[in-house]
């Protein structure tokens, strides 16, 4: 049951990742201007609406490891994954080992 709920998280995310990835080539003429990209928080849960922002470089930075993800503070669920950096309006976090971490790894579109 928990391996179940664990994949489901991590498959929530993984989704949310690839809306993003498909948000930066929209926004990327805009970055150019604004120097910010607006993008879905990357958390669990799949109802999740929430926004973020940050810089191009800072989203290459966090996706440069797939176990990474970007999500609202407060949005992490430390049983799936640790906040590993704090930012300006959004938490960096990474899977924890096991199922959590396969998952994004598999699902890396990069």
């Amino acid at each position: 049951m928990l391996d179940e709920r664990e994949r489901r998280i991590a498959l929530n995310e993984a989704v949310f990742r690839e809306a993003n990835e498909r948000i930066r080539e929209l926004n990327e003429s805009f970055a150019s201007i604004t120097n910010e990209l607006v993008l879905v928080c990357e958390c669990g849960d799949g109802k999740c609406g929430d926004k973020i922002s940050m810089g191009p470089a800072a989203y290459e930075e966090l996706r440069a490891d797939p176990a990474q993800f970007a999500v609202v503070p407060g949005h992490e669920i430390p049983d799936v994954e640790q906040v590993i950096s704090k930012r300006e309006g959004y938490d960096v976090v990474r899977k924890n080992e096991g199922i959590p971490r396969k998952v994004a790894e598999v699902t890396d579109p990069r």
